[in-house]
This record gives C-alpha cells, structure tokens and sequence, in this order.
C-alpha cells in the first residue's frame, strides 16, 4: 500500500503486513495492560507479625494470671504488633512474548492509518530546542496534540516539546503502545516508518 506525505502529492510505499492489518481490539488490550502493569513498582510493604521486632516470649502463663491467654506482644490485636494480611512487594508484570506484542503494535498502527491519524512527514527538524519553535512547527503542520515519531532521537526537538504537554516526542525504539494510543495524532518521520517496517516485519 502507499501512504501520502503529509501536505504533499508525493507517495511512498509501505508493507500492507505493517500498515493495513485488522484492529484486535482483545490482543491490544492485553498489550495495554501488560505494558502498563510492568510500570508499576510493586514496592508496598508492611510489617507483619513475623516482621516485628520483640515478642519472642509469652507474655504471661497461659492459665492463672485472669487475663485473657497471650502468646506474643506482637499479635495484630496489641499496640505495635503486626499488621494483619500486611502488603509485601510483588511483581505486577503480565508475560507477552514478541510475537504478540509485535502484532498488537502493528494492528494499532494500521488502525491509526485507517483512521488518517498516521501522519507522514519527509522530516522533522528544529534549529533550536526552543518551545516556541515547536508551537511555530505544529501550526505549519496543522496539528496540535500528537505524538512524533523520529528515527533517532533528535535532542533539540525533545528540547523544545518537552514543555508542550500535549506533544510527545521519541524515537523509534522507545515507541510503545500506551503512547500511541494516547494522542490525537502520530506524526511520523519517512525514516522513522522504514525502521518501523524493519523492526515490525
């Protein structure tokens, strides 16, 4: 298939196993959650009654002192004692191998070129990491909120996006699925698709 730059007649030609697959919307919500979850740092932990300091001898006898029976000052019931089905860290991650997550990226990009929100430009390219030229590059182009796509990372652009919140700039390797998903609109560079292409076919 062909895809148009954008304001422009030319024409460049792209592999349809890429670009012009059906959307699985079951596959792409399990490659939404998988990546989302392995964000998570699953750090919490609390103190149960094994995890506290003390408490290695019964406090009283068992029988005889008209107390009710203790068997350690660190049971959940005392002051200072452990917490009851206390949070340990843990592992959020979800397993999705290559194959799936290749084949969820490919349908969301088909989808967003179904939709012409897949927006291809010859290059993307700022004189200085400055914000206004960013501002200035997004009306040229007509677009606002969207997500740019370049084939290496670009400094000065990332420079002069990053206090753009409804712009987003990467690179082809740090591309991911909540990213593009997130956003009106994916611009990306001819150069940016046919390392897309390299890496997804």
């Amino acid at each position: 298939m062909d895809l148009q730059l954008h304001n422009s007649k030319e024409m460049i030609s792209v592999s349809d196993a890429v670009f012009a697959l059906e959307y699985k919307e079951s596959l792409i919500h399990q490659l939404v959650t998988a990546y989302m979850t392995a964000a998570r740092a699953g750090t919490r932990a609390q103190k149960n009654r094994s995890a506290v300091s003390g408490g290695g001898t019964k406090p009283w006898a068992q029988k005889g002192s008209g107390r009710a029976r203790a068997g350690t000052i660190r049971s959940p019931l005392w002051r200072s004692g452990g917490t009851t089905f206390a949070a340990q860290p843990r592992d959020y991650s979800q397993k999705l191998n290559k194959k799936m997550y290749r084949a969820g990226v490919r349908s969301i990009l088909s989808e967003l070129n179904r939709q012409q929100r897949l927006i291809v430009v010859d290059d993307i390219t700022i004189d200085a990491g400055k914000t206004r030229q960013m501002v200035e590059k997004m009306k040229q182009l007509g677009i606002k909120k969207s997500l740019i796509i370049t084939e290496t990372g670009d400094e000065k652009l990332y420079l002069a996006a990053r206090n753009l919140p409804y712009v987003e700039i990467t690179d082809v390797a740090g591309m991911n699925p909540v990213s593009l998903l997130r956003y009106g609109n994916v611009i990306a560079t001819v150069g940016a698709i046919r390392v897309i292409e390299e890496v997804l076919s």
